[in-house]
């Protein structure tokens, strides 16, 4: 199939981090076509001076909308443009990635999907971290038969996070935006795609450094309650939490409680770091790419049928994590009507339970979530 030709609106972290390498790096699939960049500091812009390549540089997004050569417009500005941006580049007849979050509101994320649908285009949200590495090892370990020695049984408790130590502010328009926004789009993602739709939803949202806004959380802890039979025999909990001073050399990753055993893992998938420090974007396919250390693969414990003895054992992150996975599958849905591993109903259900998070919080109750 012929590569499809890509204009990529931004060139900050996420544009030169997680999208623009991929773009390059499977030229069979994509062109990198194009790239909004308002204002160039050079005449190749930060695309040469990052990877030294030759691309249009546009400086509005009627310019991009306005080109009927792109196909695909991968949306990588800060989240209160990503609504607008989209709905151009819809409007006009371009399949569309949106970096997460998708948008701010529930109600924006429902009108780009209805708009998509009835172009019959590809709206696709950005949650490439189904594919980091520690992830696809969870998904391993809980689909374990019961007969595995390393089963956990019935799930009791689910507890995911992305902390880390930060007493100051970056020069980085995501210190405007709230943690929730940022890294709680991946764990509920991550925990809806495992789970599905919990019955109801607690959170404590805070900003407990006051270096910004007083409004712009810079913390979360959010429960989702499962009622007994959905998904496990018994009543089940997932936790999600950030914070962001924690002080420890390796942060938790997962914890996660069994009946018969827990999972517990520290430490985070590497593709992020190595995306950031590569030379060149065909070190994506070489040998060491996505692959986690040993020292931080996750821990079983499994209590014998004695309720007594406890055997703990290694599960390793065997497999490397991939992004460029969901690059290929978006190919894929493009050119060849393959289904969608990211679909936009389910990042559409992220910001609902994000918004539903913040009045939860607010209000300092729980809330029901709405049946769909």
């Amino acid at each position: 199939m012929a590569p499809i030709k890509t204009c990529v609106l931004g060139v900050g972290l996420a544009g030169l981090t997680f999208h623009v390498p991929f773009i390059l790096a499977l030229p069979d699939l994509f062109t990198l076509y194009a790239v909004l960049e308002r204002n160039p500091r050079s005449p190749g812009g930060k695309v040469k001076e990052r990877f030294g390549v030759e691309t249009k540089i546009y400086k509005t997004i009627d310019e991009v909308v306005g080109d009927e050569e792109i196909e695909l417009v991968v949306v990588a500005t800060p989240n209160d443009t990503h609504y607008a941006l989209a709905k151009a580049a819809l409007e006009a007849g371009k399949h569309v990635l949106v970096d997460k979050p998708v948008t701010e509101t529930v109600a924006q994320a429902r009108e780009l999907g209805a708009l998509a649908k009835s172009k019959g285009l590809v709206l696709y949200g950005y949650q490439n971290r189904r594919w980091d590495s520690d992830h696809i090892a969870l998904k391993k370990l809980l689909a374990l038969p019961p007969s595995s020695p390393q089963y956990l049984g019935n799930l009791l408790e689910f507890e995911s996070h992305y902390d880390r130590y930060r007493p100051g502010v970056r020069a980085s328009w995501k210190d405007g935006a709230g943690a929730v926004y940022d890294l709680g789009s991946h764990l509920l993602d991550q925990a809806l795609k495992l789970f599905d739709r919990p019955a109801k939803i607690t959170a404590f949202i805070q900003n407990i450094r006051g270096v910004t806004k007083p409004e712009v959380d810079d913390i979360f802890t959010i429960y989702l309650h499962y009622n007994t039979g959905s998904p496990f025999p018994n009543p089940f909990t997932v936790l999600l939490r950030s914070h962001i001073l924690s002080a420890k050399a390796s942060q938790l990753r997962y914890t996660v409680r069994g009946t018969e055993g827990v999972f517990t893992k520290y430490g985070l998938d590497t593709q992020e770091a190595q995306l950031k420090a590569m030379p060149t974007v065909r070190d994506i396919f070489a040998a060491g790419y996505g692959e986690e250390p040993q020292e931080i693969y996750g821990t079983v414990e499994n209590i014998a049928t004695d309720h007594v003895t406890i055997t703990k054992s290694i599960w390793p992150s065997d497999a490397p994590g991939q992004y460029v996975g969901l690059f290929r599958n978006l190919a894929g849905a493009i050119r060849n009507n393959e289904e969608l591993e990211v679909k936009w109903a389910e990042t559409t259900q992220v910001i609902e339970m994000i918004e539903l998070a913040y009045k939860s919080s607010k209000e300092g109750r729980t809330l029901e979530i709405p049946a769909l």
